[in-house]
């Protein structure tokens, strides 16, 4: 299992076209999400292509299944959910995603249209982990 820092290493030494290759590649790690959880009520909103989000808990821990009907999509969504892996409800609240993902630079390594939903994308993962943690 790659961890959150590992990737951020990859990526710091990658030309542009490897780090979309890298994103896909992360995307394609996401755990199948049953076509059942792919409703209107886990599709991130504001996204160019089609996003869901579903919170699964276990062993105190609150993780997410995710998918998207775009390969690069489904690896910014698999980046973004590599920021909070393996943290509880209260630790993913006190995570700065926005920090973590600064490295990546997405909004000038990526099309507006591929990074428009990355902050509603955060959004639902923080407003997840608030009812969780309440």
């Amino acid at each position: 299992m790659t961890t959150f820092a590992d990737i951020t290493e990859e990526y710091e030494f990658l030309e542009a076209d490897d780090r979309y290759r890298l994103l896909i590649d992360l995307g394609r790690e996401l755990p199948e999400m049953p076509a059942a959880l792919k409703t209107d009520a886990t599709l991130v909103r504001g996204c160019s292509a089609s996003v869901w989000v579903y919170p699964v808990t276990a062993d105190g821990t609150l993780t997410f299944l995710a998918d998207s009907n775009a390969a690069i999509t489904k690896g910014i969504i698999a980046l973004v959910l590599k920021t909070v892996e393996h943290k509880n409800a209260a630790e993913i609240l006190k995570t700065d995603i926005e920090n973590a993902l600064a490295p990546f630079d997405l909004k000038n390594q990526l099309s507006s249209n591929r990074t428009q939903g990355i902050p509603n994308m955060i959004s639902l993962i923080r407003e997840t982990a608030a009812r969780y943690a309440g």
